[in-house]
């Protein structure tokens, strides 16, 4: 470890994580979900959304979700009065080798924490550069919207570029629809018009994204979710 790195500090399962077992459907398959959420003086943002969102994912993929109070506790045991950025993350839990798993499976919880990032002022004066990836997001409906572990089409995207002037990779889906980028999402706005992709082929539904959404007609927007090209 760099020595003037501030070292991890996570929970497994509400105690210090000392290390993640190699059975662990997550490490194994990607067989999990998370969400990140910025922590200020102890109080997890926007924790209704994030925890919806953590108890929708996991839903649909059939893991059992800890309760709202029990992650909030791990927040409070790991961060008590500071702020930085909260990673949840949430396995199906450990098995034996094989894509099957037994139906008592109990799901792991992981809670990491790591300190605020911070964008350059610029960012949010004259906007950002995006990289166009070359990868293409592929199609499976079922996994649409679902933050889960399995982000390999992310990591190799943001593989194509290493210029530090370029905040986040544009991508599209396998028809050149644009879908979000490696980190964030997107929308485009054509006068009081605000369009964000449909994601229902592919792509992670963001809270921020709901926020956006929601939020929008405050300022006279007309929010539409629908499929556009680059152009």
């Amino acid at each position: 470890m760099n020595p003037n790195q501030a070292p991890i500090q996570a929970l497994l399962n509400g105690k210090p994580m000392m290390g993640l077992s190699v059975l662990d459907r997550g490490l194994s398959y990607g067989d999990g979900v998370f969400r990140t959420l910025p922590v200020i003086k102890g109080s997890p943002q926007s924790w209704n959304l994030h925890y919806k969102k953590l108890h929708h994912d996991c839903a649909a993929l059939n893991i059992g979700c800890p309760d709202a109070s029990v992650l909030l506790d791990d927040i409070q045991s790991l961060f008590t009065n500071d702020t930085g950025v909260a990673k949840i993350i949430i396995t199906r839990g450990e098995s034996a080798r094989g894509y099957g798993y037994p139906d008592d499976i109990q799901p792991n919880r992981v809670l990491i924490k790591s300190t605020s990032p911070q964008y350059p002022e610029d960012n949010f004066i004259n906007g950002v550069k995006l990289h166009l990836c070359e990868l293409r997001l592929s199609h499976q409906p079922k996994l649409a919207g679902i933050k889960h572990l399995n982000r390999l089409e992310n990591v190799m995207a943001r593989h194509e570029w290493n210029d530090s002037g370029i905040a986040d990779g544009l991508l599209m889906d396998e028809n050149n629809m644009v879908i979000e980028c490696t980190m964030s999402n997107v929308f485009a706005r054509f006068g009081n018009r605000l369009v964000t992709p449909l994601l229902n082929q592919c792509g992670v539904a963001g809270v921020t994204r709901d926020r956006v959404i929601a939020g929008a007609a405050r300022l006279d927007l007309v929010v539409s979710e629908e499929n556009y090209h680059l152009s």
